[in-house]
C-alpha cells in the first residue's frame, strides 16, 4: 500500500486506539476477560471505598436513565444502600456489568468502573498495554515534524492513560498532547469532532483522524476533519466503496508529512 501524505495545513493528529494503535485482540482477549474474571473479587475488596461507591452510583444512574428512555437494560435495580445484603448487591452489579459488556454498551458508567479495575491490574503488573511496533517511532517522528498528537477512544481517558503509561514500550504518555473519551460525545457523531476541535483550539480542517471504523471516519469527515482508515489484521473488512473512498494505511509509517519521509 502506497504512502499517504498528511494534508499540508494539518497541525494535529487524532488517533483511535482499538484496531489503530493497538490490536483489537488486546481489548477482546486481555482487557475485557480480565474484567469478567475479576469483577466480583474486585467489588468485594473495594465495596466500602468511596471510589467504588461512586462507580456503583453511576451504574445505578445509567439503569434509571435507560428505564426513563425505554432503552433495553438489565432487569433489576442496583442498590448499594444498607437495605440489602452485600453479597446480593454485589451480584446485581456483576450481572449489570456483564450484561452491558455482552450488549457492547459504551456507557460512561461502565467505562469508569473498568478503568479503575484496569488501573489496579496495570499497577500490579498483571497487564501491559499493547501497541503496534510502528506506533511509537511514527508518533515521535510526527512530533519532531511539529505535529500535535491526541487520542480519542470510547475507552475512558483513565483507561487510555493506563494503556500507554504501562505499555510494552514503557511509559509513552509524553507522546500525547491530550486525550478524549465519550464524555465529549460518541465517535459516530460528527458533533463530537467539532467539540474536539474547539477544545484543541484549532479548526477541524487542521486535524487528521486515524481510525479503523468507517462510521467514525464518516462522522469526522462530516465535521470537516481529514481522515485515514487504518487496515490492521483482525480489523473489520472494508467494502470496495469504502476502499476507494478513504485513504488507507496498514502502518503508521506510511503516513508522511507533506510527502517527506
Amino acid at each position: 500500500m502506497a504512502s499517504v501524505s498528511i494534508p499540508e495545513n494539518t497541525t494535529t493528529l487524532l488517533l483511535d486506539i482499538e484496531g489503530t494503535t493497538t490490536p483489537i485482540t488486546f481489548v477482546k482477549d486481555i482487557l475485557f476477560p480480565y474484567i469478567k474474571d475479576h469483577l466480583e473479587e474486585y467489588l468485594s475488596a473495594h465495596w466500602e471505598e468511596d471510589e467504588c461507591k461512586q462507580d456503583v452510583h453511576l451504574l445505578k444512574k445509567q439503569v434509571e436513565e435507560d428505564l426513563r428512555l425505554h432503552r433495553a437494560c438489565a432487569q433489576h435495580s442496583l442498590d448499594q444502600s444498607g437495605h440489602t445484603d452485600e453479597e446480593k448487591a454485589i451480584r446485581e452489579v456483576v450481572d449489570n456489568v456483564l450484561w452491558q459488556m455482552a450488549s457492547d454498551r459504551k456507557s460512561t458508567a461502565l467505562k469508569q468502573l473498568q478503568g479503575h479495575m484496569w488501573r489496579a491490574a496495570y499497577a500490579a503488573g498483571r497487564i501491559k498495554g499493547e501497541v503496534y511496533q510502528d506506533v511509537v517511532p511514527s508518533i515521535r517522528r510526527w512530533r519532531r515534524q511539529g505535529l500535535k498528537v491526541y487520542i480519542y477512544s470510547s475507552g475512558s481517558v483513565e483507561a487510555q492513560k493506563l494503556l500507554f503509561g504501562y505499555s510494552v514500550e514503557g511509559d509513552v504518555l509524553d507522546l500525547f498532547d491530550g486525550h478524549f473519551d465519550t464524555n465529549i460525545g460518541t465517535k459516530v457523531e460528527s458533533k463530537s469532532y467539532v467539540r474536539i476541535a474547539e477544545r484543541m483550539g484549532c479548526p477541524p480542517e487542521e486535524i487528521m483522524f486515524l481510525t479503523d471504523v468507517t462510521r467514525e471516519a464518516k462522522a469526522a469527515e462530516d465535521a470537516g476533519v481529514n481522515v485515514a482508515v487504518v487496515v490492521r489484521p483482525g480489523n473489520m473488512e472494508l467494502t470496495e466503496e469504502e476502499r476507494s473512498h478513504y485513504n488507507l494505511i496498514t502502518t503508521f509509517s506510511q503516513l508522511e508529512v507533506n510527502g517527506s519521509a
